[in-house]
């Protein structure tokens, strides 16, 4: 009950109504609100609307940000704010800032849903999705708005800005919780609609997965920090206590919204023109990786050029244009998959890197390995081809350096993360790989951006405590590290 009680005061989380949006007439509520009744709607009607709003959101920056920066695609053209020549504007910042913490609202009425109606499963989904999109809020913007977010009819305004370093142990507590939440059997109310369920139609165990598979995505990410004891957590999770805390087990675990093209759930592509979606170029790095291990998977992400799939270099000078080959397939705008918000391909390349650094010891690091690689051909419907483990840029290499297995980890990885949300760029800044050919033609000092800068109007709407964060954190700029990146 105590730890209960501390997440709860976490969860009366951050940002202001009015950061977002204008806000609503104070008397409003006050005059419409029932007496005798819950002022919050119920949980299952929020469920749904809001994950495919935060995956819209995921979806359309990867596509803009994270595809450019990580040489999955190139925008070709010489006009400024070109983001795969490391050129972000200031302006990049606002849409997801505004998209994830409008979300995050929805998110603190599920768990307040569920508490109001004695159901532990909704009150555990709402702590999964806060962890996750405050996960992605950090590890965007550094420090941000937390404790005090999202409490505008609270009177609070103009929120506070907490520390990156104070923000993931109490994420973590999120996912603690959430994990005992789903323990408690399928008792009577304690159900997980399935109609409200766009990810696993009701399922408590899958959902129980996700959340400790996610649990360990976030671990890793904070790895490098010895105060937050992320390492011994890992061996807890996988070695010394694993069935307390049930991981994704095979492809049918991998939380994605897959987009059935009825009703809500069109992908958000699908309404593109053709020739803005095929617009941007796909680079080598992305082709020519695929090319060389054979990969299938190349057969749905590329159109053929001139009868075979072809890249062009990322980061060219600017008046040095190559010829535009290969794209993304127009067939790709409606693709099911495109929804990925953690698949099991990328719970084994965790397990994998854990592995190789001999945190964890329940499988090899070659048997992660291998099961990453072939589950993430798999996922997407293909074979493994014959003999593609043996490959000669594939196979295993037990002699090799600490740093040339975890490229061959993180290459596999970087396609496990394809469309997913800016967890390719969150790695690269974390590791290092996979290595990026670095063009003639990149700006800032040819160096990967390591955040995006804060909304602009937060300097006006809240400025005492942007300019108190900045202090802090250091220039609101696209070079200043986050916590986890900091030696």
């Amino acid at each position: 009950m105590k730890n209960r009680k501390y997440i709860y005061l976490i969860l009366v989380l951050f940002i202001s109504v009015s950061m977002i949006t204008p806000s609503c007439k104070k008397d409003f509520s006050e005059i419409n609100t029932n007496p005798n009744t819950s002022v919050f709607a119920l949980p299952q009607a929020l469920l749904a609307p809001a994950i495919t709003d935060v995956v819209i959101a995921n979806m359309s920056r990867s596509q803009r940000i994270t595809n450019e920066l990580m040489q999955v695609t190139v925008n070709m053209g010489d006009s400024e704010g070109k983001i795969f020549r490391y050129e972000v504007r200031t302006a990049e910042a606002d849409y997801l800032w505004n998209s994830w913490y409008t979300e995050l609202t929805n998110f603190k009425d599920i768990y307040k849903g569920g508490e109001d109606n004695l159901n532990t499963s909704y009150q555990a989904l709402s702590l999964i999705w806060q962890a996750y999109t405050y996960s992605l809020l950090t590890d965007t913007y550094g420090d941000i708005p937390f404790l005090n977010s999202n409490k505008a009819k609270d009177g609070i305004f103009t929120p506070n800005f907490d520390q990156q370093k104070d923000i993931y142990p109490a994420l973590f507590l999120m996912l603690e919780q959430a994990n005992e939440f789903l323990k408690v059997g399928n008792a009577t109310g304690n159900a997980i609609t399935s109609a409200s369920d766009p990810i696993y139609t009701g399922n408590r165990d899958k959902w129980r997965r996700f959340g400790n598979s996610l649990y360990l995505r976030l671990l890793l990410r904070v790895s490098g920090k010895a105060e937050t004891n992320a390492i011994a957590k890992i061996k807890e999770i996988v070695d010394t206590k694993a069935s307390n805390y049930p991981i994704m087990t095979s492809n049918d675990d991998s939380a994605v919204l897959r987009w059935s093209g009825t009703g809500a759930y069109v992908s958000p592509f699908v309404p593109w023109r053709d020739g803005d979606w095929y617009g941007p170029k796909l680079a080598s790095f992305f082709v020519d990786n695929l090319n060389e291990r054979s990969d299938p998977r190349i057969q749905k992400w590329a159109s053929l050029y001139q009868g075979d799939y072809q890249g062009i270099p990322s980061g060219y000078p600017s008046g040095q244009a190559p010829e535009g080959k290969s794209a993304f397939p127009v067939s790709l705008k409606a693709e099911p998959l495109l929804g990925n918000i953690m698949n099991y391909s990328e719970l084994q390349f965790i397990l994998a890197e854990a592995a190789v650094k001999g945190w964890i010891t329940a499988k090899t690091p070659q048997v992660y390995y291998e099961t990453g690689a072939t589950s993430g051909i798999t996922f997407w419907g293909y074979a493994l081809p014959t003999n593609y483990l043996t490959f000669d840029k594939v196979k295993w290499n037990n002699n090799y350096t600490l740093d040339q297995k975890m490229e061959l980890i993180h290459i596999q990885k970087y396609y496990s993360l394809f469309f997913t949300d800016l967890q390719q760029w969150f790695e690269f800044r974390r590791t290092g790989h996979p290595i990026l050919p670095k063009g003639a033609g990149l700006n800032n000092g040819g160096i990967m951006p390591a955040r995006l800068n804060y909304p602009v109007y937060v300097q006006s709407a809240n400025g005492e405590n942007y300019k108190a964060a900045v202090a802090v954190q250091g220039a609101d700029n696209i070079n200043t590290l986050v916590w986890w990146q900091r030696p």
